[in-house]
C-alpha cells in the first residue's frame, strides 16, 4: 500500500483513495501507526489522527492488538434491479422487482385532495392526518404506534435507526439471502453483515441465536414478502424468535415491512415486551407507488426521538405535499379493496409459476410477495440461457452471503397463462448440456 502525505488530512485522503481503488479486502490491516509514521517522516500522532478520520468515515475500525483494519470498501453499484436499458426489446422483465403499475392508484384525484396549503418552518415533521391514519393501521396489526416518524422510504428508515445505535465495525444480523440494498447500506456505512439462515417462515431461531451471540448490535427482519425468498413469519416462528431476542436486550430490532398490505400474508411482529430498542418500518412504495418516497416508522420512544432529532438537523422533514398525497391515496375508501385485489392477483401469479415449476420437479420458494427464488447450480449460465429465451431474471449472487446459488424471478407482472412456458424454458435452461467435442 503506497501512502503519501505530510498532514493527517493528506494521509487520510491517500489511504481513502487506495481503499476506493480496490484491491484491499475487508479485514486487511493498515500499517502500524509508528511504522507508517517512520516511512512518511511524520509524528505518530499525525498518523493516528489520519486513522481516526478513516474510522469516522466508517472505512476502518480499531481492533485492539490486531491493529486498525479495513471494515468495508466503497459501496458497490446497486444491482437491486436490472436497468431497463439493459433489457432487450421483447424480453419480459422478471428481474426488476417492481410492482405492477396497474395496481397503483391514480394520482390525479389524490393530488387535488392533497391541497395546496404551504407548510412553513416550525411545523411538526409528521403530518397529523397521516399520523392518525398510520397509527390506526399499525395498531390494527398489533404494533404499538405511540411514537412515530415519517421517513423517505424503507431503506432511509433502516439507515436512520442503525446510525443511532451502531459504530463503525459493529455487526448487523441480516437474513441470508437478503435484499442487496440492505447489504450495500451496511457495507458502505462501515458495519459488518452477519448472515442468518432463513426458511419459509423467516429467520431460523438457532441461526439467529448464534449470530446474536457473536455480538450483533442490531437485527433486520422482513416479516413478510422477504426479498428474494418470499418468506413470511408465522405466529409460531415469531414466538420462538421473541424468546431468542429476549436473551439479547441490547440488540436493536428493525422490522422492514416494505410491501405492506399487498404482500399476500398478514402482518406478524417480533416486538414483545422489554426495553430493547425497536422500529417497524412500513413503506408505501409497493402499494401506493415507489416515487412517493414515504414510509412510516413506529418504535420505542427513545428510538423515534433519536430518528426525528437527527432528521431535523439534516433533511429537516419529508415533504408535507408527499405526506398529504400518501394520506389521500391510502385513506381513500377504495384503497382497501384495491390492495386486497392486488394481493390476491400477486398471489395467483406467484402460485401459478411455483405450480408449473413443481410439475417439472423444480423446487422453489415464495410464500408471499412478488418473487420466486429458484435454486440453481450456475447462476450466470441460467440467467444467460433465460435471456436467450426472452426472459430477464435476476442472478442471486448479489442477494447471498453464505446461502446457495439461485435466481430470483419477479412474478408481479407475470400473466399466469405464461407461467407454464416460463417453467418449461427454465427446465430447459437447467438441463445439463453435453460437453463440446474436443
Amino acid at each position: 500500500m503506497r501512502v503519501v502525505g505530510r498532514t493527517a488530512v493528506a494521509i487520510a485522503a491517500s489511504l481513502e483513495r487506495q481503499l476506493h481503488a480496490g484491491g484491499t479486502a475487508a479485514g486487511a490491516a493498515l500499517p502500524p501507526v509508528r511504522q507508517l509514521a517512520g516511512r512518511l517522516r511524520v509524528s505518530p500522532a499525525t498518523v493516528a489522527a489520519a486513522y481516526k478520520q478513516l474510522r469516522a468515515r466508517g472505512l476502518v475500525a480499531g481492533r485492539g492488538r490486531r491493529g486498525t483494519r479495513v471494515v468495508s470498501g466503497p459501496p458497490p453499484p446497486s444491482a437491486t434491479a436490472v436497468p431497463r436499458a439493459a433489457i432487450p426489446l421483447g424480453t419480459m422483465d422478471l428481474a426488476s422487482g417492481n410492482p405492477d403499475p396497474a395496481f397503483l392508484p391514480p394520482l390525479d384525484p389524490a393530488l387535488r385532495m392533497a391541497g395546496s396549503a404551504h407548510v412553513l418552518y416550525g411545523a411538526p415533521g409528521l403530518d397529523r392526518g397521516l399520523a392518525r391514519f398510520a397509527a390506526a393501521e399499525f395498531e390494527a396489526d398489533g404494533i404499538a404506534a405511540r411514537a412515530m416518524a415519517v421517513v423517505s422510504g424503507a431503506l432511509d428508515g433502516i439507515e436512520r435507526v442503525l446510525r443511532e445505535y451502531l459504530r463503525a465495525g459493529d455487526r448487523v444480523a441480516v437474513e441470508d439471502p437478503s435484499f442487496p440494498g440492505i447489504l450495500d447500506l451496511i457495507s458502505a456505512s462501515g458495519w459488518v453483515p452477519a448472515p442468518v439462515a432463513i426458511d419459509d417462515e423467516g429467520l431460523v431461531p438457532e441461526a439467529a441465536a448464534e449470530a446474536l451471540g457473536r455480538g450483533c448490535r442490531a437485527v433486520i427482519v422482513t416479516p413478510r414478502a422477504q426479498n428474494p425468498t418470499g418468506a413470511a413469519l408465522t405466529a409460531d416462528r415469531a414466538q420462538l424468535l421473541r424468546r431468542t431476542l429476549h436473551r439479547f436486550p441490547e440488540v436493536a430490532l428493525i422490522e422492514n415491512d416494505y410491501v405492506g398490505p399487498v404482500a399476500g400474508a398478514r402482518a406478524v411482529t417480533l416486538r414483545g415486551g422489554g426495553e430493547a430498542p425497536w422500529a417497524v418500518i412500513r413503506s408505501t412504495s409497493k402499494f401506493l407507488g415507489p416515487d412517493l418516497r414515504v414510509a412510516l416508522l413506529a418504535g420505542d420512544e427513545v428510538t423515534v426521538a433519536r430518528v426525528n432529532g437527527r432528521q431535523a438537523l439534516g433533511a429537516r422533514w419529508v415533504s408535507h405535499l408527499l405526506q398529504r398525497l400518501a394520506l389521500a391515496l391510502w385513506s381513500d375508501p377504495s384503497s382497501g379493496r384495491r390492495c386486497a385485489r392486488a394481493a390476491d392477483i400477486y398471489t395467483a401469479r406467484r402460485t401459478a409459476l411455483r405450480a408449473a415449476l413443481s410439475a417439472r420437479g423444480i423446487p422453489s420458494r415464495g410464500q408471499s410477495g412478488f418473487n420466486v427464488w429458484v435454486p440453481v447450480a450456475n447462476e450466470s449460465q441460467v440467467v444467460r440461457a433465460m435471456g436467450d429465451r426472452g426472459w430477464a431474471v435476476a442472478p442471486g449472487e448479489r442477494f447471498r452471503l453464505r446461502s446457495a446459488p439461485a435466481i430470483r424471478i419477479t412474478t408481479a407482472t407475470l400473466d399466469p397463462s405464461d407461467a407454464d412456458r416460463l417453467a418449461g424454458d427454465l427446465a430447459d435452461a437447467l438441463r445439463p448440456r453435453p460437453a463440446a467435442p474436443a
